[in-house]
């Protein structure tokens, strides 16, 4: 059962519209198993793909990241960006020098063996 408080009244006996949908889904959901929703979900992608064609998801995209970046600079602020701005300035130079640390290790094993053979 849903832990969300149901809005509709019930009659006595009988089923509220969410309780009869949600007996119907779990019904369907043990009969055909998650590989049915899988079906039904790439046939409906697929048929969307030919009646919209790249536009439209183009176009859909393009709004969702618009809500989702408002959302973001609604939620955190303007300062959230340069902070993670920061963070990330920072882990790249963290990896280069990484980078650079690693590749003299490397360089001084390499000369290390070379030495090592020319003896």
């Amino acid at each position: 059962m849903s832990t969300i408080p149901n809005s509709q009244p019930k009659k006595s006996g009988g089923m509220t519209v969410r309780e009869a949908g949600q007996k119907g889904g779990e019904t369907v959901k043990k009969k055909y198993g998650p590989g049915f929703y899988e079906t039904i979900g790439r046939k409906g992608g697929q048929a969307t793909k030919l009646a919209h064609g790249h536009a439209f998801y183009e176009q859909i995209g393009k709004k969702g990241g618009k809500k989702g970046g408002e959302a973001t600079r609604d939620r955190y602020g303007p300062n959230f960006y340069e902070q993670i701005g920061q963070k990330g300035g920072q882990k790249v130079k963290q990896l280069i020098e990484e980078g650079k640390r690693a590749a003299a290790a490397a360089r001084q094993t390499e000369s290390d063996e070379q030495k090592k053979r020319a003896s």
